[in-house]
């Protein structure tokens, strides 16, 4: 089994990597070229050791980093769904090819979902793929019925 730990500076080169298995398939930078590499690393840098905005654990086997979440603190105006208005967003739940169908997503789910709860957050949200959706279901995500709808601001090319 691998070890469940908290990322490190030390991991970012891995983590840009299996970020952009979630993003493109690892096929490459796309037509942002490196832009959102150069984002996330400088992202990466400022909250790694923050854990009051973000958690990001990691599967360590045989000392390489296999899977990886990342859970961030999302603070908005309480609401009956929201008491606090303070949300966490799971995303990026990423286990390399190989190593899929050994309990890692599920093993990073509940690290992400039990540093929700001890940061005082009133819910924890996320949107799932077809192949990840039963991780979630069995961990007691719901699905909405809210519809998920986003406006591109910018194209970042620096």
């Amino acid at each position: 089994m691998g070890r469940l730990r908290a990322a490190t500076v030390s991991d970012l080169d891995r983590l840009l990597s299996l970020w952009a298995l979630v993003h493109d398939g690892g096929a490459g930078d796309g037509e942002q070229g490196g832009a959102w590499r150069r984002h996330a690393h400088d992202w990466f840098v400022r909250v790694v050791d923050d854990g009051a905005v973000a958690r990001i654990p990691v599967v360590e086997l045989d000392g390489v980093v296999v899977a990886t979440a990342i859970g961030t603190l999302e603070i908005g105006v309480p609401n009956p769904h929201c008491p606090r208005g303070r949300a966490v967003r799971l995303a990026n739940v990423i286990t390399v090819p190989e190593h899929r169908g050994r309990g890692f997503g599920t093993l990073l789910v509940g690290d992400v979902v039990e540093w929700a709860r001890s940061i005082d957050a009133d819910r924890v949200d996320l949107s799932a793929t077809p192949d990840g959706a039963r991780v979630y279901e069995r961990a007691g995500f719901i699905r909405t019925s809210a519809p998920r709808m986003k406006l591109v601001l910018q194209r970042v090319s620096r």
